[in-house]
């Protein structure tokens, strides 16, 4: 019989150099590695295409070999001969020179949605079709289980922040993780929603989906803590469990939960409780007069942005909203600013739709720039806003 021979460059006595490999990024350097050993000569390009889709949205660090990868997949897709692939690009609406939020926001999350809810056949399918027509049938179907995705994610978050604030409400404080679990929930979704969590309460956060007896769910981290190492030694509670630092996936008896929520809230208590308050940090103060072309083009030159190598963050303020903010979408808001210069900026908040109140007096940004290629200009995509009499944000 055949043994197993397993390739990971975390496992121990490992030599090799880099081991944050995303599993697609092993499989890509294995079948160079095999190519090479056999003497067959290999095309990388179509294989970086499908490895950088892959470590991008594995939220893998975007250094080392990670970002080589990402970077040189990135420019590959631009020229893809895959049918597959340039339809998912016209289905996503995306366009060349392509970044890596288009894969994690756009092009990753439709593979992977129906896969999330159902069976990955489509996606796989859509990635080795020869048939235009039936590529852009995959395609569309992928972006309609994407849709589906969303609303079932976007019950989740609903239902666990209400949890969570009721919670908070009767124990007048949030434990330093949060843990929760529904029979109503899709074991599919959990991930992203857990990760939504995470941000708005800046706790590590574990939500599990219920099914019969047993529990499947993921966890996700916060910035500076190793949510992996933390639950390693649950390891033997636990029926499955794997992940790395930032995002982890796991399986438990139900009637575990109970018991494991304690353990986890206990051996939590020790992180430092700055740990546990959010910091904004930014690294450049502006004014809207800065924000030009030359600036976006030496921001560009740094891409591809990710987990290890963030978008830089900047300061605007104090600004003064010169119209009415405008929202759109679903909960999102558009307002125009000027700085006490008068010169102008336009900024986008996703999802800062209930906060439109807050723009009615002075207030400061701290956000990223970007192109908006449908208005053609530039904008600054809000991450937080306080009032510009507030203590000052973080400078590094």
């Amino acid at each position: 019989p055949l043994g197993a021979i397993l390739v990971n460059p975390r496992q121990v006595g490992c030599t090799y150099p880099f081991r944050d490999l995303a599993a697609v990024g092993i499989a890509f350097k294995l079948a160079v590695g095999l190519a090479q050993r056999l003497g067959k000569p290999l095309d990388p390009l179509p294989l970086l295409r499908i490895a950088c889709l892959g470590t991008i949205a594995d939220l893998v660090p975007l250094r080392g070999e990670n970002r080589v990868i990402a970077a040189l997949g990135l420019r590959a897709l631009a020229d893809t001969r895959s049918r597959g692939l340039r339809a998912l690009i016209r289905q996503a609406g995306v366009k060349p020179p392509f970044s890596a939020a288009d894969v994690g926001f756009r092009l990753g999350p439709r593979i992977n949605a129906a896969g999330r809810l159902a069976s990955a056949d489509a996606a796989l399918e859509l990635l080795m079709s020869r048939d235009e027509t039936r590529a852009a049938e995959l395609a569309s179907d992928l972006d309609t289980w994407n849709r589906r995705r969303q609303d079932e994610e976007a019950q989740v978050v609903l239902e666990a922040q209400e949890r969570i604030e009721n919670e908070l409400a009767e124990r007048g404080s949030l434990p330093p993780i949060l843990v929760a679990w529904s029979e109503s929930w899709h074991r599919g979704v959990v991930g992203i929603a857990a990760g939504r969590i995470a941000k708005r309460f800046h706790r590590p956060t574990i939500l599990l989906a219920v099914e019969g007896e047993s529990a499947t769910g993921s966890g996700r981290s916060i910035p500076d803590l190793d949510l992996h190492g933390f639950l390693a030694p649950f390891r033997d509670r636990l029926a499955k469990f794997g992940g790395h630092s930032q995002a982890i996936g796991l399986s438990a008896a139900l009637a575990e939960l109970p018991n494991l929520r304690g353990a986890f809230e206990a051996a939590a208590n020790v992180w430092p409780r700055e740990l546990l308050t959010r910091v904004r940090r930014y690294e450049i103060e502006l004014t809207p007069r800065a924000i030009d072309e030359e600036l976006m083009t030496r921001l560009e030159r740094l891409e591809p942005f990710g987990q290890g190598n963030p978008q830089p963050m900047i300061k605007l303020g104090p600004l003064t909203a010169t119209g009415t903010p405008r929202l759109f979408g679903k909960g999102h808001l558009e307002i125009a600013a000027q700085g006490e210069d008068g010169s102008r900026v336009r900024l986008v908040g996703w999802g800062f739709g209930e906060r439109a109140e807050e723009f009615r007096e002075p207030f400061e940004v701290l956000g990223s720039l970007e192109r908006d290629d449908y208005r053609r200009d530039l904008v600054v995509r809000m991450i937080d806003c306080r009032s510009a009499s507030a203590h000052r944000m973080s400078a590094p």
